[in-house]
């Protein structure tokens, strides 16, 4: 039969066996909380994004394409309505009409109205001139002075170039008026007419831009104004994206980079595609510069940490992989 002392001396040891146990249990407890966890890093999935830009100003006519349309190189995307070139074509083409008329007259004799009409036309083709020139200088000063692109200089140019020979084909055309038609004057009258043509021409060139066309195969992910609005010369009007070149950006912290060299291959998975587990391969490292230095807070025993980009494209192609997806490693 158990004394009071005998119970005391049990109860004793009970709880110091308890006391024991749930000093192994918080150590073993301690133990794995203290135990550290693989760092993850976070990236983002990118790929090629070509922009879409008119060389000419105007009116946004239609579009042929919308967002997520599967394009192809050439594929026309838009229509841009420029009422300053078709104005151009309209006239050039009136001056052809013109030069052909003169043309056809060489042969009739010089009429006091032929004359009067090749003075007529000279004078024009002076006042012409004129203005091309004014205008050829004033881009000319911009364009020393930065405010304009080279081919707005060059296109003052061609167009002051193109008076010039206007201006010459149409004296010739007044001289031979008061002359009588020679040989010589048929082959002026016809050299008035293929400098015509060449302006229609010039003219129908600049009209073909204002169709602009797929750069790449790729999907169009972007399109900025509505049709009816009015865009300038490189102006993006949309972007087409190239997911055939796709990779993934990590930006990390130099401690981290231990395993992480050029060439090696990463295991990563991708929350949005059921944290799809895929390989990925390191093909660029560069510091991202003084602005993404993590600063250390402590006089000692921290040291500034700078910021590494790194790029990694995947080894085999990923289906379904969009642009802006999470990617993420986890570092041991």
């Amino acid at each position: 039969m158990d004394t009071p002392e005998r119970k005391k001396e049990k109860s004793l040891a009970i709880g110091l066996v308890g006391l024991i146990i749930v000093i192994v249990i918080l150590a073993l407890i301690g133990f794995f909380m203290l135990e550290p966890k693989p760092e993850i890093i976070q990236g983002q999935a990118e790929a090629t994004q070509v922009r879409v830009s008119g060389k000419l100003p105007g009116r946004v006519a239609e579009f042929m394409v919308q967002e997520g349309q599967q394009v192809h190189m050439g594929d026309t995307l838009v229509r841009i309505f420029s009422s300053d070139a078709e104005a151009k074509l309209m006239q050039a083409t009136a001056m052809e009409n013109v030069y052909k008329a003169q043309n056809q007259k060489v042969d009739k004799g010089s009429r006091i109205e032929v004359i009067n009409s090749a003075h007529d036309m000279w004078q024009k083709a002076i006042a012409g001139l004129e203005i091309a020139k004014k205008s050829y200088d004033r881009v000319q000063a911009l364009y020393n002075k930065g405010v304009v692109s080279a081919q707005k200089r060059d296109e003052a140019e061609a167009n002051y170039k193109a008076m010039q020979a206007t201006e010459r084909a149409a004296r010739s055309q007044y001289e031979m008026a008061k002359r009588g038609a020679q040989i010589e004057d048929k082959d002026a009258a016809a050299a008035m007419v293929e400098v015509a043509k060449s302006g229609v021409a010039q003219v129908e060139s600049v009209l073909a831009d204002s169709y602009l066309t797929a750069p790449i195969d790729g999907e169009i992910s972007d399109i900025f104004p509505n049709v009816g609005e009015l865009v300038g010369q490189g102006a993006p009007i949309m972007n087409v994206l190239d997911l055939s070149k796709m990779w993934v950006t990590f930006n990390v912290r130099e401690e981290l980079l231990k395993d992480l060299t050029m060439g090696k291959e990463l295991k990563a998975i991708i929350p949005a595609l059921g944290n799809k587990e895929v390989i990925l391969k390191i093909y660029y490292i560069k510091d991202m510069g003084s602005y993404a230095v993590w600063r250390a807070t402590k006089v000692t025993g921290q040291y500034d940490a700078k910021t590494f980009q790194i790029k990694a494209r995947p080894v085999q192609a990923i289906k379904d992989l969009r642009p802006g997806m999470s990617v993420l490693i986890k570092e041991k």
